[in-house]
């Protein structure tokens, strides 16, 4: 884990969107978030990581990552998101994060900038650049007329277009398509 002390809170080049993004061990930086963007409290965000392993971080369980290591490889790195169930003792500690639903979703993303970030800071929390209800943004003079100065740095990566990530949930009846979207799937 790498929480920082004063994390960051950054505008930065995803697989698929802008997202604003921090440390997503810092309690207060994640909330910082939701308050910027006006974020329904009781939707997690999703967690952007650098490889598989990172996800015992968060209290997956090992036996679970083993089980589905083949299909996680299969669409990660990329644009999939994808749900995994909290083992019993990382449910309490990771209240903030997944916001009683006892279950967080987690992207390997490809993009170089974004590994980058994610090698510094640790796992970040990744929403769009956006204030809820309204459209992505497509390059940083957008995140700009959200966020103004409430950001701490926003890292261009010129113009992003397009759909959100896809959302699959593990569940133990197998996978389930949550929602199309870069990246499309049929399972």
């Amino acid at each position: 884990m790498k929480a920082k002390k004063s994390s960051k809170i950054f505008v930065l080049p995803t697989d698929t969107l802008y997202g604003i993004c921090t440390s997503a061990f810092d309690k207060k930086s994640v909330q910082k978030i939701y308050d910027l963007k006006g974020r329904d409290e009781n939707k997690p965000f999703i967690i952007l990581i650098s490889k598989v392993s990172d996800l015992e971080k968060f209290g997956i369980e090992k036996d679970v990552i083993k089980k589905n290591k083949k299909f996680l490889d299969s669409v990660w790195p990329g644009k999939v998101s994808v749900i995994l169930p909290l083992s019993k003792s990382a449910i309490k500690k990771y209240t903030y994060l997944h916001r009683g639903t006892n279950k967080l979703a987690f992207r390997l993303p490809r993009k170089k900038i974004t590994q980058t970030y994610i090698k510094k800071y640790g796992p970040l929390v990744a929403p769009s650049a956006n204030t809820q209800g309204k459209k992505p943004s497509e390059n940083i003079k957008e995140a700009k007329k959200y966020f103004g100065d409430s950001v701490d740095l926003y890292v261009a990566g010129g113009r992003l277009v397009g759909k959100p990530s896809t959302i699959l949930e593990i569940t133990t009846q197998g996978v389930n398509i949550v929602r199309q979207g870069a990246k499309e799937l049929k399972l």
